[in-house]
């Protein structure tokens, strides 16, 4: 097939994906992404893009996977991809402990570091950064920890994800209550304003701290144009990746990080079989690895 998908004028009820269908677009996501989906998530896969088959009026997989291949709207539609096939359920301060340990211990390292060398520039990444929640976190953390001393230092936090409509919604910076369950009330107060939807919005003294963008990890040029990182935070990503992307993806932060940086990923992942060239660090609830050398 060689254009564009013509949508169908009737929607079958039973639409299911089949053995082959699941093969093409598992493979094209893995193409297109890096992200593995393994033989027995097929009904989950299923799950989450028959609302997309619905949305374009498709009245199989296989015509989904023309649509993404050749349709003019495929660009849009391959951003739609990304934000149901991975999970954005997050919020601010999640995993309290690595955030207690970032904002008690790594921080003031990297900090009296800098101020040894008289190098007053701080570069954070969160790879994998969802709708802002965590790059807004480690921004108001800083604020918290700096206080009067921030506007003395050149601070950028980059913040990547592979969905243009996540990214968007990162930039807009509003929340509901349930994303902001886990944050202490004084730091609602000081870093968010009430809108009279009954959602809050970041301050702009937080927000101009982060610089949001689309990144796919498993481009290795892509992560090469990443400004070096004092702190990396890669949670919850390399989850979806199968051992030779995870791999990859790893070998390329390792590259970004300055000597002596620390990456952060989720507290249930690991490192162990992935890559040695981290010393792994533990502390009490939690634990971040630490480039040497």
């Amino acid at each position: 097939m060689n254009g564009p998908v013509s949508k169908s004028t009737t929607l079958r009820k039973d639409l299911e994906i089949s053995d082959s269908e699941f093969e093409q677009l598992r493979d094209f996501i893995y193409q297109q992404t890096g992200i593995a989906i393994s033989d027995n998530r097929k009904y989950l896969l299923e799950n989450r893009l028959i609302n997309r088959l619905k949305e374009h009026n498709l009245n199989s997989f296989g015509e989904y996977y023309y649509f993404l291949k050749y349709d003019p709207g495929r660009r849009q539609e391959l951003n739609r991809l990304y934000a149901v096939i991975t999970t954005n359920e997050t919020s601010f301060y999640r995993n309290p402990p690595q955030m207690k340990l970032f904002q008690e211990t790594i921080l003031p390292r990297v900090l009296a570091r800098k101020r040894k060398a008289r190098d007053r520039t701080l570069r954070i990444w969160s790879a994998g950064c969802s709708t802002g929640e965590e790059p807004y976190t480690l921004a108001i953390i800083l604020h918290e920890v700096l206080g009067r001393e921030l506007p003395f230092w050149d601070i950028r936090i980059t913040a990547n994800d592979l969905s243009e409509d996540v990214i968007q919604s990162a930039k807009r910076g509003v929340y509901s209550e349930y994303t902001l369950r886990s944050t202490p009330e004084e730091i609602l107060k000081r870093y968010f304003s009430r809108n009279g939807d009954g959602r809050f919005s970041i301050v702009p003294e937080v927000s101009k701290l982060v610089t949001f963008g689309i990144i796919n990890l498993s481009d290795r040029f892509q992560l090469k144009r990443i400004e070096r990182s004092d702190v990396v935070f890669c949670r919850n990503v390399i989850i979806y990746f199968d051992e030779d992307m995870k791999r990859q993806v790893i070998n390329g932060i390792y590259d970004n990080l300055v000597s002596s940086g620390y990456l952060f990923v989720g507290h249930s992942e690991s490192l162990h079989n992935i890559s040695r060239a981290f010393k792994p660090c533990h502390y009490p609830g939690a634990m971040v690895y630490k480039k040497e050398g």
